[in-house]
């Protein structure tokens, strides 16, 4: 396969169930209530949601477009990341959220922003240094696939333990979706659904000492845990669940930019849901509700007012 090919235009529903899955259960964890009350399902779903989502990334991430091009999407990755960042840096010096900060800086914010982000954006920043590293690796001439492969883990290597700008586990999952796209292509060949996959993901679920992504038990709950809902996703839905499904998947960054504003909302109305039904079930649903509506009218407003030219560049 050309390593530089462009990403197939052809999209992948399974891809988009998957991310709506992932994002969806990002949401629901970021509820401290929920996450308070049930750790144990916040320890598995950690252990898989995020590198799950960072493993799609590479396959999907394009590096068939012209420099410029790159440039361009990376711009309009690192702008509204920019912004959400600061946004939440600030908020964390003024209420008391588990990542408070007694004494912000400038210097102190700068270092979040460009270095070390807190909350749920440090993706978009782990997003934009593993794709510019991939680009740059996988378009050196001269040089064998396979070479260029071991040059980018030598660039993730050092972003991650030298610079220490990234996870080194996340890293690797983003390598593991670049790997699958130039080296087998479908994903599906990879990952093949499966009901089956869902005994040996029990057995390793039943042991929280397996619940590390970096760990060859967890990285094996990764992949398992993807099989069994590419299964899923052939299961006979509704088809406004499926349009659902789909939708929530391919709009995955308005939510990822805008859901934590409404997960801190969350605990305005926490007590009277909790005392309505204590196990929070009730409350996870109208809050995860809550984010994902809220987080695709705030880009309906911002569209309606043309101000996601500025924010999304589009």
């Amino acid at each position: 396969m050309n390593p530089t090919a462009p990403a197939t235009s052809q999209r992948m529903e399974e891809l988009d169930f998957l991310k709506c899955v992932f994002i969806t259960l990002m949401i629901a964890f970021h509820l401290v209530y929920i996450g308070n009350t049930y750790p144990v399902a916040k320890q598995l779903v950690y252990t898989f949601h995020m590198p799950g989502f960072l493993l799609i990334s590479g396959y999907l991430f394009n590096i068939g477009k012209p420099p410029r091009s790159l440039a361009r999407t990376l711009l309009w990755i690192f702008i509204p990341y920019a912004v959400m960042e600061t946004g939440y840096t600030v908020m964390a010096s003024l209420l008391p959220i588990r990542e408070h900060i007694d004494n912000l800086t400038l210097g102190l914010m700068a270092d979040h922003v460009l270095l070390h982000p807190m909350g749920p954006y440090w993706y978009l920043h782990t997003l934009m240094l593993c794709g510019a590293s991939y680009y740059a690796a996988l378009h050196l001439p001269r040089l064998s696939l396979f070479s260029r492969f071991l040059i980018l883990a030598l660039l993730l290597w050092l972003l991650a333990d030298v610079c220490g700008l990234v996870s080194l586990a996340n890293a690797g999952y983003f390598l593991a979706g670049a790997v699958v796209r130039q080296a087998a292509g479908d994903f599906r060949r990879v990952f093949p659904a499966s009901w089956l996959a869902a005994v040996p993901l029990v057995l390793l679920c039943a042991d929280t000492g397996h619940y590390d992504r970096a760990t060859p038990a967890g990285m094996t709950i990764v992949y398992l845990v993807i099989c069994v809902l590419m299964w899923v996703w052939r299961l006979p839905f509704r088809s406004w669940a499926r349009h659902l499904f789909l939708y929530i998947g391919r709009n995955t960054f308005p939510l990822l930019l805008f859901s934590p504003v409404f997960t801190v909302l969350a605990k305005v109305y926490q007590p009277l849901l909790i005392r309505m039904e204590p196990s929070g079930m009730l409350f996870l649903v109208v809050s995860v509700t809550f984010a994902i509506c809220g987080s695709f009218g705030i880009k309906w407003v911002m569209d309606r007012l043309r101000l996601s030219r500025y924010f999304f560049g589009k």
